[in-house]
């Protein structure tokens, strides 16, 4: 549990306006997501070629994307966050940043969006409020079901997908690459903020919010997230098996990938919840991070 007033994990430090709106969408959890939207444009170019605008355009959207959903959440939350000890120091509830402040840069934050949608494809115009209203809706789930971790994973879920459609235009071929890829981050991704919401467990039964740990208690909670991973491990390894593109690197990434996971799931225990900082970003973010540079490294060289 945190002391009141201490700051919370992977917070920039300093002040000023720049500081507090990248604190306020967590701006070093990029390294969750980005990684695997590129992953989605390097198996795109396979099939189709890579323009630097349509590379540009896809950082874009990513960012904006992200920037809206999380100051969303902020701003959804923040009566919540204000209660909880480990999230009061967060910039709404703290006083560093007005809701005023906050929803006007999700508003200019989905603008932008909408428009680098618009400047890759038709069809990622078509589904990028799709996409958005998505993300947005995710900051609600909490409050009815105890499943929001999977609604979040499908929310980063649609970062490949975006980054692929981003540079074909077109579903993928065969159809189940997509659905792999996305349903792999989708298992990766709840599986670790089913962890790192084991931290909100007692606090989330006392505020009648919902959750995997509130409803299954830690012990379970954990159970939870070591399928999720063995899930995400199995699909990442099937879109090497339905891509023939795909040489052996990629599946030194698939392993790299599993081992990681192993030993993420290795720092967490039901007695001992103390490295949860370390199993969620340090090592997701390595996991992300080693995926794109082995799948990007093997594209170059093909």
């Amino acid at each position: 549990m945190a002391r009141p007033g201490a700051s919370e994990g992977q917070t920039l430090r300093g002040r000023g306006r720049l500081v507090d709106y990248a604190n306020l969408v967590k701006l070093p959890h990029t390294v969750f997501a980005l990684p695997f939207a590129l992953v989605g444009v390097v198996i795109a170019s396979y099939r189709a070629p890579v323009r630097v605008t349509d590379l540009v355009w896809v950082l874009v959207a990513f960012t904006a994307a992200r920037f809206a959903a999380m100051g969303f959440n902020r701003i959804v939350d923040r009566d919540i966050d204000a209660k909880n000890p480990r999230t009061a120091v967060r910039e709404i509830p703290s006083g560093k940043l007005s809701v005023r402040e906050a929803v006007f840069s999700v508003v200019v934050a989905s603008g932008v969006f909408l428009l680098a949608a618009g400047m890759l494809n038709p069809l990622c115009l078509a589904l990028a409020p799709l996409a958005l209203g998505w993300i947005l809706f995710y900051s609600y789930t909490k409050r009815f079901t105890r499943w929001a971790h999977l609604v979040l994973g499908f929310a980063l879920a649609i970062a490949p997908i975006g980054g692929y459609l981003a540079i074909t235009g077109a579903w993928s071929t065969p159809p189940t690459l997509l659905l792999a890829l996305a349903g792999a981050v989708l298992c990766w991704v709840a599986g670790f903020d089913i962890l790192y919401s084991l931290q909100d467990t007692e606090f989330d039964r006392r505020e009648g919010l919902h959750s995997v740990p509130a409803a299954f208690g830690v012990a379970g909670a954990i159970r939870i997230s070591r399928v999720l991973h063995l899930l995400s491990a199995t699909l990442f390894l099937a879109v090497g098996l339905l891509d023939p593109a795909l040489g052996p690197l990629y599946f030194v990434a698939v392993a790299v990938i599993a081992g990681m996971l192993l030993y993420e799931q290795s720092l967490v225990r039901a007695d001992d919840l103390s490295r949860i900082d370390a199993a969620f970003f340090t090592v997701n973010g390595v996991i992300s991070l080693v995926f794109f540079g082995i799948v990007l490294a093997e594209r170059l060289v093909t």
